[in-house]
């Protein structure tokens, strides 16, 4: 990585400024569950809104969809995730900790635990004891439960492991209630859940956790060059909200750790403190998912060519992320540690549209001429942007509070403001300072707020 943030220093970051508390905490807490807090909700907000605005807003040939949680057994069945949905499980017979044996051949538990373990045989150990590990099982990731008052085979359901089937069985009623024509895609963002082995890293890798995906539906022969197309499309909006170029890059799979329904797949990955990790995948999915819900539907899945008069069931590539694990790289890329007179500044550097507060306005006295005005500009900007206001402390220590949450402008209320009507600008990252009439404020932010 670029800078030398460690995951305890985002971790304590995100429980002291309010971005992200561990759930149930008063209770124990509740393994790989997180709640997102008032900071960390603005946070997710952006970073979800900005992903709609690129993938659905500013495009003529997407449209969305916000489909249920919960699924009848069919949908998995037809979509392979009840019979191939699972990762390889082991325990130590020691210590009885369960680990994916997968994880454990990449290497995954090397920055928690040091160094993969072998015995003298080249066999694998459990990471946390060196203990014995039993012989790997399959185990289904998804969540499974009962719908009704008697729990037996005809009553079971699933919480959805991913949100891209509801995508694909609502086909034909975008299709047709849309009148579109290929190619064109349908996104989505929502919950999903996966009943993970070992989830850790904080939010990176958790049991629920949310999405956001879209499938473009394209004519077959034409798939390889969307795949590419929506390959470079995704990192650049990376890049565009301010992600290091030099902490990102794209890795294709190999035909080995392709999933079953890819043709190909490659990632947006993301040099995190214990290493490279996937931050979007771009997958080829083929034409599988409308063929299998097709045949275990029943129903026709097809689209009619007006060109060839043929019906075709279309190619789909899909750009899959996940907005908490997106949340997070930004926290982490956006970290900066700086000395500052005799102490050291703290400054998250995040682009002004993902910052969870966009303005804080402080009047430089808590006396009632100053509060009162300065709480009046706070309440004109409210109106257009996330704004905090703080009275509490020295000016200086709000400055560094407001830097260590991300927030790009200061406004400053002082005794002058109450003969010429202006406040003052603070930069985030130059700490420079203007002085503008309150009465061009607003347009001011504006300019400086611009999404563009």
């Amino acid at each position: 990585m670029a800078s030398n943030v460690t995951m305890d220093t985002i971790v304590s970051l995100c429980k002291r400024r309010g971005f992200v508390f561990p759930s149930s905490e008063i209770y124990g807490g509740f393994g790989s569950t997180y709640d997102y807090g008032p900071l960390g909700v603005e946070l997710l907000r952006n970073v979800r809104n900005l992903w709609w605005r690129a993938m659905v807003q500013e495009r003529d040939d997407v449209v969305g969809l916000e489909a249920s949680i919960l699924g009848p057994s069919a949908v998995w069945e037809a979509s392979g995730h009840v019979s191939n949905f699972t990762d390889p499980l082991v325990d130590c017979k020691n210590c009885r900790m369960r680990w994916r044996e997968d994880h454990l051949l990449e290497g995954n538990y090397e920055a928690e635990y040091g160094a993969t373990k072998r015995d003298a045989a080249g066999k694998l150990l459990c990471p946390n004891c060196s203990g014995e590990l039993t012989d790997p099982r399959k185990f289904n990731m998804m969540f499974k439960t009962f719908v009704g008052v008697v729990e037996d085979t005809a009553s079971v359901a699933y919480l959805r492991p991913e949100t891209a089937q509801g995508m694909f069985y609502n086909f034909s009623n975008v299709l047709s209630s849309m009148r579109r024509k290929l190619p064109f895609g349908i996104a989505q963002v929502g919950k999903s859940f996966r009943n993970e082995i070992t989830p850790g890293n904080f939010v990176f890798r958790t049991r629920e956790f949310e999405q956001m995906e879209m499938e473009f539906f394209v004519k077959p022969g034409s798939d390889d060059e969307w795949h590419s197309y929506w390959i470079e499309e995704r990192f650049q909006w990376y890049l565009k909200y301010g992600i290091k170029k030099e902490n990102l890059r794209i890795r294709p799979h190999t035909k080995d750790e392709l999933s079953f329904y890819s043709k190909a797949t490659s990632d947006v990955e993301y040099e995190f403190p214990w290493g490279w990790g996937e931050l979007e995948g771009i997958a080829n999915r083929t034409n599988y998912d409308l063929t299998q819900h097709a045949k275990h539907s029943g129903k026709d899945l097809s689209y009619f060519d007006e060109e060839t008069k043929e019906h075709i069931v279309p190619y789909v590539i899909e750009p899959a992320a996940g907005a908490t694990r997106t949340a997070l790289t930004f926290l982490i890329d956006a970290y900066a540690e700086e000395p500052d007179k005799d102490e050291t500044r703290i400054v998250l550097r995040l682009h002004p549209a993902i910052a969870p507060i966009k303005i804080a306005v402080l009047p430089l006295s808590k006396k009632e001429p100053l509060v009162n005005l300065s709480k009046e500009v706070a309440k004109k900007l409210r109106r257009k942007w996330v704004v905090q206001y703080d009275e509490s402390q020295s000016i200086g220590k709000r400055y560094r509070r407001q830097d260590e949450i991300g927030t790009p402008y200061c406004i400053t209320v002082d005794f002058q403001s109450l003969e010429d009507n202006a406040v003052t600008i603070r930069d985030r990252d130059t700490m420079e300072q203007i002085r503008v009439p309150i009465a061009e404020l607003s347009s001011m932010m504006d300019e400086k707020l611009s999404l563009d």
